[in-house]
This record gives structure tokens, sequence and C-alpha cells, in this order.
């Protein structure tokens, strides 16, 4: 099984909306992607925003690393998620792989509805705290 590390952002505006994106398989999510070879963690948190947002963010403390299998692709998944603080840029999708179709600020309450998995795994309905997670076995999406 092959071992993939996956890192996102949970960003906030001044009225605490999230930023999310939406990927061309129709989904929204946070900004996130893969960790590239060489890259340490921070790095790609980084990458991946203004890649998928176009702004240029600062990586703060640690939301989550949550972990599953995939096995229709057998890959062994670390998710890593991690609070980021927008610092330059504007919005705007850079994305060489052309996965993201759009990019907007959504509230919780929006949020659930457009991924209420995610926003359930990522337990955004509790007081932020750092914590582990073993999801089991997944399909894709």
């Amino acid at each position: 099984m092959k071992r993939v590390n996956v890192v996102s952002a949970i960003m906030n505006d001044e009225a605490e909306n999230i930023l999310m994106v939406k990927n061309v398989k129709g989904y929204w999510e946070l900004p996130s992607g893969a960790v590239e070879k060489g890259e340490h963690l921070h790095q790609a948190v980084i990458r991946e925003v203004k890649e998928e947002t176009g702004f240029v963010c600062k990586v703060k403390e640690l939301h989550s690393v949550r972990e599953a299998y995939f096995k229709d692709k057998k890959h062994h998944a670390l998710m890593i998620t991690f609070f980021a603080e927008i610092t330059g840029g504007q919005m705007s999708i850079l994305d060489p792989d052309h996965d993201i179709e759009e990019v907007k600020w959504v509230s919780k309450q929006n949020f659930q509805k457009l991924n209420p998995k995610l926003y359930h795994l990522l337990k955004l309905n509790e007081e932020p705290q750092a914590f582990y997670q073993f999801e089991g076995n997944r399909t894709v999406g």
C-alpha cells in the first residue's frame, strides 16, 4: 500500500467564514493536497493554499491528524490539517493540475451543507482542540 501525506488548511476571514474550494469533481473541501517529495508539511500547506486560492498564508497551529486506507487506490493516507492565516495575495485559482474550479468564503453553516461529512470529520461544531482520528477503510469521494 502506498503512503500518501495530505495537508489542508482552515482559514477564517474577519466574519469567521471558512475558505473552501470546489474540486472539478464537484465537491467542496478545504484547500489541500499531497505533500511533494522533499517538502515539509508547512511548505506543502503554503504551496497548496497559493495554488488553489491565490492567497499567501502563514501556517499556525495543528488542527488534526486523520488517517484512512483507500482500498480502491491502495493508499494509506495521513491527512494533516492546520489552522492558517492569510498574509497576502488575492483570491484566484493558480492550480497547475486544474483540479479546482471555484473558491469562496462560507459560513460554518454553509460548510456543513456543502460537505457534511468533512464538517463532521473535522469536528467543526466543537471548540478547536488538536486531535488524531483513525477513519478506517474508505473509498474516494
